[in-house]
């Protein structure tokens, strides 16, 4: 049985507006129990709503933490619409996102660009949950595995045996991400098992017992009991379904069973 403490990801994308934020960080919240101290819930709305999520859950002594969706690795400087890692430190964020195949696919992001946001991050002391996965096209060609280890790779280069423990992986196969379509449990937990393997050979057995694998791709109450039930998924990150109040919180209380 892992030790490793479970997580629930709320992916909010571009979706509600600051007072939409609030009302939905209020439900949720209101539909916080006691059992959740046991897993660690984190929702990311846009990064101008930021603020308005974090004071209602600040007023509620809420447990829930903020993440962002996307930071730049510089610590300031001429480069507009981008946001720093103080900032987001400034207005609550716990967490960043990085790496989304979204930012990688319309913002053209590489691997090295999430490699430096990660390092910026934890100098920072906020933690990196790093997206990571293939399109169907790789899929189909067989080479899946390979492919999504070396993400894993290039996203942790350069880092310290205890710096990847603190990391966060989210495996997001590209043709379930808002399709409907979702990997069975067998073939996400044979994703997640390859790129703990890839953390063990690189950085040892403490760092890839330590850091956790979530899956992300249409999860949805309906499927993620067995999704939770595999030994290397460790939680979700969740799109659609985290725009929800009562489909998020029985997402949560899945990774308590």
């Amino acid at each position: 049985m892992s030790k490793r403490k479970p997580m629930m990801v709320g992916n909010w994308k571009m979706h509600k507006t600051w007072a939409e934020t609030s009302v939905l960080a209020q439900a949720i919240s209101n539909r916080e129990k006691n059992t959740w101290e046991d897993t660690d819930v984190v929702i990311c709305p846009a990064m101008c709503n930021l603020k308005a999520a974090w004071e209602v859950l600040e007023f509620d002594k809420s447990k829930i933490k903020i993440g962002a969706q996307n930071v730049h690795w510089a610590d300031e400087g001429a480069y507009t619409g981008e946001v720093s890692v103080a900032m987001l430190q400034d207005v609550g964020a716990a967490y960043c996102i990085v790496g989304h195949s979204e930012r990688r696919a319309y913002a053209a992001e590489t691997n090295e660009d999430v490699n430096r946001k990660v390092k910026a991050l934890l100098k920072g002391e906020l933690t990196p949950i790093v997206c990571v996965g293939e399109s169907e096209h790789i899929r189909n060609d067989g080479a899946y595995l390979d492919y999504v280890c070396k993400q894993v790779s290039a996203a942790f280069a350069g880092l310290e045996d205890n710096e990847v423990s603190k990391c966060v992986v989210a495996y997001e196969p590209l043709w379930a991400i808002g399709t409907g379509r979702t990997a069975t449990p067998e073939e996400a937990q044979e994703v997640c098992a390859a790129i703990r393997n890839e953390i063990s050979t690189e950085y040892g057995k403490d760092a890839a017992e330590s850091i956790r694998v979530l899956y992300g791709g249409s999860v949805k109450p309906e499927n993620v009991d067995g999704l939770m039930a595999q030994p290397d998924i460790d939680g979700g990150l969740v799109g659609g379904a985290s725009l929800d109040a009562d489909s998020f919180t029985q997402l949560v209380d899945a990774t308590l069973k």
